[in-house]
């Protein structure tokens, strides 16, 4: 893995002298932790034509400083831990004599740029943009690889809970067994607040859990994500709770089915990002639903929970091989209920069996 972040790095450094500029400073973590291997700690890299100088607290303990050790062209600054570690790197930039240094200005403050302005002596200061976020966009197969492992992870974690008693146990209380499973089964962490939704709650979209209770025929819908090596996945399921599902309950699970199937299959090298969404729409709205999904169908995943590309209607740009995204429709019925389902998958050329499909577990309409 050193070499591959040595890669990173070098690109960057190509980005720069296509730009014009000496070095870059890189501040946003998910950024640092993409070029280096250090999780987030409030680290900030240097990276110049010659080096790198990755800036640190001095108060980290000895694992949090990196997941592999630092290729032998990073150097390590230790810095006060009540000192911006990106002050420090602008301050060794200036006395490395660099003339032009890009930042990543949508990740400073106006104060914070400012303070980078005055310790930077003689330097100065540019945008560097995204670059480092349009270099995350293709996944190389050592992510791809861990994004695997937080899929299984989280694919276990809600098969195990399906497996249990639902009935009278509180949204609150499956989504915190959830998170808890997803570390006892080696996640770093849950990649974001899992969200269970009961009865009237199902189907929605960012659902905060509440005290309801799981009762017989309730649609439960579950959107979880495990986080591996920083790497995240999402998924959701909609299942039915006690006697079998109701008429109204199979026809919306085997609708929103159908158009969670249409943006899958949509995706490809190549494909406009919007075609996706598109796919999906276009069945719900068939059924009626002309409002739904209010969102797009689906956006990038990877060191962050929501990266590019973003699979709007609008959206212009056209998706590449090995880009990880989330396809996940929903529909809700105000004091109904609803329905979600959502996959994480990698997109492939249809040579190598199309779209890989890294969260597994059932689509199907379960009665639990």
């Amino acid at each position: 893995m050193s070499d591959a972040y040595a890669a990173r790095r070098e690109r960057l450094r190509e980005h720069c002298s296509a730009s014009g500029v000496d070095a870059a400073l890189v501040t946003r973590a998910s950024n640092v932790r993409y070029l280096t291997g250090c999780p987030p700690c409030g680290a900030s890299l240097l990276v110049t034509r010659e080096r790198a100088l990755l800036a640190l607290p001095d108060d980290l303990p000895p694992e949090e400083g990196g997941e592999h050790l630092l290729g032998p062209d990073i150097g390590q600054l230790l810095v006060p831990a009540d000192t911006d570690t990106a002050l420090a790197a602008a301050e060794a930039a200036g006395r490395l004599r660099v003339l032009d240094l890009a930042v990543e200005e949508h990740d400073l403050t106006v104060r914070r740029h400012r303070a980078l302005a005055d310790v930077a002596e003689g330097v100065r200061l540019g945008d560097l943009g995204t670059a480092v976020e349009g270099m995350r966009v293709v996944k190389d197969e050592h992510e791809i690889a861990d994004l695997r492992i937080a899929a299984e992870i989280a694919d276990q974690a809600l098969s195990e809970l399906l497996e249990s008693i639902l009935v009278g146990r509180t949204e609150r209380h499956l989504a915190m067994e959830l998170e808890r499973r997803m570390i006892d089964h080696g996640a770093d962490r849950a990649a974001f607040p899992v969200s269970v939704g009961t009865g009237s709650h199902s189907g929605l979209e960012a659902h905060q859990p509440t005290d309801r209770r799981v009762e017989e025929g309730d649609f439960l819908t579950v959107v979880l994500g495990a986080c591996y090596r920083g790497y995240g996945v999402s998924t959701a399921r909609t299942f039915v709770i006690g006697a079998a599902p109701a008429p109204w309950q199979v026809e919306l699970h085997r609708l929103v089915f159908r158009a969670q199937r249409a943006g899958r299959e949509a995706l490809g090298p190549g494909v406009p990002e919007s075609v996706p969404d598109l796919a999906a729409r276009e069945v719900l709205q068939a059924a009626g639903h002309t409002d739904s999904p209010a969102h797009p169908v689906g956006h990038g995943i990877g060191l962050e929970i929501r990266e590019a590309p973003r699979l709007g209607p609008a959206d212009m740009g056209k998706l590449d091989n090995r880009v990880p995204v989330t396809v996940g429709p929903g529909v809700h019925l105000p004091g109904r209920g609803g329905v979600r389902i959502e996959d994480t998958l990698v997109v492939r050329p249809l040579e190598e069996g199309g779209p890989e499909l890294l969260t597994i577990t059932t689509k199907e309409l379960l009665a639990l």
